[in-house]
């Protein structure tokens, strides 16, 4: 993929034959944490972790499927652009999201409400669903 071997040259990411098995698992963990964070049950910021994580998680699988490999949270999300053809409108909720998290991790702030953790619901479930379209790993 063009874009993403531009990203390679640059250092951004790393090549990597995928592996079958690290991608079940991370479609796994991805599917795992979308369905909990579906609990309304739960605090909404639990709620908002369990989505995060699941849509990074399911990002990542996509990014192994396609052969490589980022140390870096935001890049995994911006690659869906090319990995799954993601729309801007669900990239926009993982940046966002991405943002709130950061402030949570390194500030102590998180500040989200149903309507954010809601749509990073949704936008993990169109990644969720676009990866498992993938089909099994290609054979390198």
């Amino acid at each position: 993929m063009p874009p993403l071997d531009n990203l390679v040259r640059i250092g951004q990411l790393k090549v990597e034959p995928p592996a079958q098995a690290e991608f079940d698992g991370l479609v796994r963990s991805g599917q795992v944490r979308l369905a909990d964070a579906a609990n309304a049950a739960l605090s909404l910021e639990s709620r908002f972790d369990l989505a995060y994580n699941a849509a990074h998680a399911l990002s990542l699988a996509a990014m192994r499927w396609h052969g490589y490999r980022s140390e870096n949270r935001y890049q995994v999300f911006q690659c869906l652009t090319h990995t799954l053809e993601l729309e801007a409108v669900h990239w926009r909720v993982l940046d966002q999201a991405h943002r709130k998290r950061n402030l949570a991790e390194y500030e102590g702030h998180l500040d989200v409400d149903e309507a954010l953790v809601e749509a990073l619901v949704r936008a993990a479930g169109t990644v969720a669903e676009r990866v498992l379209a993938l089909g099994p790993v290609p054979e390198g």
